[in-house]
């Protein structure tokens, strides 16, 4: 698959986003479950682009990096405050579409998504499949829209003012994309490491993806969508990391109530 047969399947993707693209072959891979690869994902100049946003971010507003989430190692900064650049990307409609086409998955088109930066020597993470429940503010989005977090509703719980309405939805398409990891070599850590299954103490990884800039991870997330980060990292290992969702009638049907992984 290239990202030229992506970008037709898309509807109607404009001159300027099918011209960020480097057109190589997204690779997809069955094992140890369903996955796109792909490397050198956009052209040099808009990667450029990115990466020099990314540094800005990072120099200029690191007191934005807060804690992702308890116990992990990973501060983030939501894409949702970084409209103004190249980053504004990410929530982009095209690319929304772009990606719920190559997952094949029908999604809401809301999106959530951050900076992730974890320091040198960070801990590894613990499996998990991101199979979570999500919650919006506000009607789903129509054609052409998508919808984020706004701040009004909290996303993970559906908490909000009696006023305000949401929609339970569950993360349908996770994304990994690669940036401000210049010089990765093997044996620096910071990969994303992909099981198989997570039975025993100590489950081993059945692949793990580089942290090469310009390159991306998606998968569809399903039960068995285990993944997590490689830690003893020697450089630090930044990604936009992002999700696409889906009704939660839909996933209930189609992987049951009780697979769904609260947070």
């Amino acid at each position: 698959m290239s990202t030229g047969e992506a970008l037709r399947a898309a509807p109607t993707a404009p001159p300027w986003f099918v011209e960020l693209f480097a057109h190589r072959r997204w690779i997809r891979r069955a094992g140890p479950f369903p996955h796109v690869y792909a490397r050198d994902v956009f052209v040099p100049e808009f990667f450029q682009r990115l990466t020099e946003e990314f540094q800005r971010v990072l120099r200029q507003q690191s007191e934005a990096f807060t804690q992702v989430t308890d116990g992990y190692s990973a501060s983030g900064v939501p894409l949702t405050t970084l409209r103004d650049g190249p980053l504004a990307l990410f929530l982009s409609r095209e690319w929304h579409d772009l990606i719920a086409g190559v997952a094949g998955v029908a999604t809401t088109g809301d999106v959530e998504g951050s900076l992730h930066h974890h320091p040198v020597g960070s801990p590894s993470g613990w499996p998990h499949n991101d199979l979570n429940p999500a919650w919006f503010a506000g009607p789903a989005p129509g054609p052409g829209e998508i919808r984020t977090p706004d701040g009004t509703v909290d996303l993970k719980t559906g908490a909000r003012d009696s006023a305000i309405t949401a929609r339970e939805t569950v993360r349908a398409v996770a994304v990994l994309f690669y940036l401000g990891n210049p010089g990765w070599t093997v044996g620096d850590g910071g990969e994303t490491a992909l099981y198989e299954h997570i039975a025993g103490s100590s489950p081993v990884p059945a692949l793990t993806v580089p942290p090469l800039d310009n390159s991306m991870v998606l998968f569809e997330c399903t039960p068995r969508s285990w993944h997590t980060f490689v830690g003893n990292n020697a450089a630090a290992r930044n990604s936009v990391v992002m999700w696409l969702h889906r009704p939660k009638s839909d996933a209930v049907q189609r992987w049951g109530g009780d697979r769904i992984a609260q947070w």
